[in-house]
């Protein structure tokens, strides 16, 4: 017997026909004699739904009422799937958060997970139950609802399966596994087999939506065994685990994109120290993630410099505003934005032993006149920001030029 704990995605229960679909699923791995944790989503689009009846209700809404908002999309998911399980004759029961313990911080939106108490759970799968667990949510210290951010139900999935001792997590999609290149920018990209917990964690940071980043981080700290498998089919996905000698002879491993940026510029800051960790510690507090950054001599004024950098559209508003305040305490030149942007990243392991990566990514991209307007590296990664124009020709040529 081996216990499983198994995410669905919104798209895995977007409708009647699939929750029964899903729960014939379950209900075959259970009757094999195993015990089952699920994870679900919000039902299709019902977390997008949610908010813009939040935005048609009121224009201003603090964090606490949204993440009880959105927090109920997954409670209808999970309840919805424990029938459809009990309508097959398998004992099912759907669980909150609080229900089974689920700690954060008070966080609200982008809540942490602080602390799981297993005991619910394991007493229900004691009793050979099916546990229907709603994803994406926690609970502070003071019983408010919280929720874990966007791809949060992956994140419940894998830190249920991180203290709970899981044998297996597998995270349920609409498509067969982790890709070389998102199949719907270039024809030619094709299922990974395997990858490790780093390269996953690059690319999920970098725009790969098949996992959320957090999820992966949890997984690589207590090596939860993960497989990203898709919901219609019964193929093998692609396994996340531990680097092995064979996955460093790759150079790299995928092409991933992101255009959910915008390029965010303060121009004419005083050139002097305290500057950039002013207008950063105003973002670090709203807890925005700040990617590239680039600050370059300023051309309208002498001991000044111009700092840009890049955020994700959905935190756009925010950070914007933020900036504005620094800008002003700090006499600068104003701010401009572009969000005609994209991401384009090579990510590999690999990379550490093969010298060349870059000059083989800019001699590629620059032969075919795509422009490089930023550039970010690590390790394991090479990110370039290009016009959003330029997005699926600059995927498609470095998946060809790396022999992906």
């Amino acid at each position: 017997m081996a216990f499983y704990v198994q995410k669905y995605g919104g798209s895995s229960v977007a409708n009647v026909k699939k929750i029964k679909n899903v729960a014939r699923r379950i209900v075959d791995v259970a009757r094999q004699g195993n015990q089952v944790l699920v994870v679900v989503s919000a039902l299709g689009d019902t977390t997008d739904e949610l908010i813009e009846l939040a935005r048609e209700v009121s224009s201003v809404h603090s964090r606490r009422e949204m993440d009880l908002l959105m927090s109920t999309g997954e409670m209808v998911s999970s309840a919805l799937l424990a029938m459809a399980v009990e309508d097959l004759g398998v004992d099912a029961v759907s669980l909150t958060a609080p229900q089974m313990g689920i700690k954060t911080d008070v966080a609200h939106t982008r809540a942490r997970i602080l602390h799981i108490d297993g005991e619910r759970i394991w007493n229900e799968l004691d009793r050979g139950r099916i546990v229907v667990a709603a994803g994406f949510q926690g609970m502070t210290e003071d019983m408010d609802i919280t929720t874990l951010g966007r791809g949060g139900s992956d994140i419940t999935a894998v830190a249920l399966a991180a203290a709970l001792e899981a044998d297996e997590c597998e995270i349920y999609t609409d498509v067969d596994g982790v890709f070389t290149a998102d199949p719907r920018r270039t024809e030619d990209a094709h299922k990974l087999e395997k990858i490790n917990y780093e390269e996953m964690l690059e690319m999920a940071s970098l725009g790969a939506e098949v996992l959320q980043v957090r999820a992966v981080e949890f997984a690589w700290k207590y090596e939860v065994k993960l497989q990203v498998r898709s919901s219609f089919t019964d193929e093998t996905g692609t396994i996340i685990q531990g680097s092995d000698e064979s996955m460093e002879e790759v150079e790299v491993r995928g092409v991933t994109a992101d255009v959910n940026q915008t390029r965010i510029t303060v121009a004419d800051v005083p050139d002097q120290p305290g500057v950039a960790a002013k207008i950063f510690g105003k973002l670090a507090d709203l807890n925005i993630n700040v990617d590239m950054i680039v600050q370059s001599s300023a051309t309208h004024s002498e001991g000044a410099n111009d700092i840009s950098f890049t955020v994700s559209k959905t935190d756009f508003e925010e950070a914007f505003q933020a900036v504005e305040e620094a800008d002003e305490e700090l006499g600068g030149g104003g701010i401009t934005t572009d969000d005609n942007i994209a991401k384009v990243s090579v990510v590999g392991t690999g990379m550490r032993n093969h010298p060349g990566v870059a000059r083989k990514l800019f001699g590629a991209l620059g032969a075919d006149e795509i422009n490089i307007e930023m550039i970010s590296t690590s390790e394991i990664k090479i990110s370039v920001i290009v016009e959003e124009d330029d997005t699926d020709k600059a995927v498609q040529l470095l998946h060809k030029t790396f022999e992906l």
